[in-house]
């Protein structure tokens, strides 16, 4: 933290001495506040992560796409393994707030405006992010690391090939891939979503089963989700292949942190992370299988 803090202070973007101040929340990158000349920022601190196939360029291009789209804030000064945004004054919603009827109405129009919009304002090289290929590169990682839980693999493994098979063709968009409550922020007038290290082209599905996964949606819920979303009442063709991504998003999730408890430097409790959605993919699984 002391080092990404001095990394942060030195950035040559700032019109004299700032004393940054962390903000709580990130487990890819370490982030802080900002004050310099009467304004607030966001500071970004990161490499790339290739255990995870984060690759800054890629963050860079769907950060300045999804501003240029109006649902991100500005991005206004980047060097590698830093970047510079606007602060957005409002409040980082929580699980129970996506979990609101009003407020998940809000959100579904969000993210189809990242599907339809972002897209359009991309420029140069960006990734593809496949679920299934990333769990595969995760298992190899921890075969590698020799990690306390390669006797979980096979079985997590074979998980992940019914699992892509049920999700079969899929449509591509581009897609932030990280719905977690703490990457919207309600400014009191309009949402904001925010942190795009994982964005990528990718299945609007991912990002559905990954909003209902991260905040516990109910079942209720996942319906409401999908109808809005679709425009129309899911038949149990959609509803299948989107409990299998929503499952594969939990698996994805659970692998992760079994990665970043051998590769991440950031003082957060991966084991216990590790260990709670690991039961959730297997009630989430188990529940797909019997479906």
């Amino acid at each position: 933290m002391k080092d990404a803090k001095t990394r942060a202070a030195s950035l040559p973007f700032w019109s004299g001495p700032v004393e940054p101040e962390p903000l709580g929340g990130g487990i890819t990158n370490v982030n802080f506040l900002v004050r310099d000349g009467g304004r607030k920022y966001v500071a970004r601190i990161g490499g790339d992560i290739p255990v995870h196939q984060v690759m800054r360029f890629n963050e860079l291009a769907a950060s300045r796409a999804a501003a240029a789209a109006g649902l991100s804030p500005a991005v206004l000064y980047h060097e590698p393994g830093a970047l510079v945004i606007d602060y957005i004054e409002g409040r980082t919603l929580s699980d129970e707030d996506i979990r609101d009827p009003a407020m998940l109405q809000r959100i579904v129009p969000l993210i189809r405006r990242c599907h339809c919009e972002v897209a359009r304002h991309l420029r140069g090289p960006v990734l593809m992010f496949w679920v299934f290929h990333v769990i595969r590169d995760y298992a190899r990682t921890l075969r590698e690391a020799d990690s306390r839980h390669c006797s979980r693999l096979p079985d997590l493994l074979a998980a992940a090939g019914v699992l892509e098979q049920a999700v079969g063709p899929v449509e591509i968009v581009f897609a932030h891939n990280d719905l977690l409550a703490g990457n919207f922020i309600d400014d009191g007038e309009r949402l904001w979503l925010i942190d795009w290290d994982y964005a990528g082209f990718n299945s609007p599905l991912f990002d559905l089963g990954g909003l209902a996964s991260n905040n516990a949606l109910t079942e209720a819920q996942e319906e409401m989700l999908l109808e809005q979303y679709f425009g129309q009442a899911p038949d149990d063709a959609l509803r299948h292949r989107y409990r299998a991504m929503k499952c594969a998003s939990l698996l994805r999730e659970t692998m992760w942190s079994m990665v970043s408890e051998i590769h991440s430097d950031i003082d957060f409790d991966y084991a216990a992370y590790t260990a709670g959605n690991l039961a959730r993919f297997a009630a989430a699984y188990d529940q797909f299988t019997r479906s």
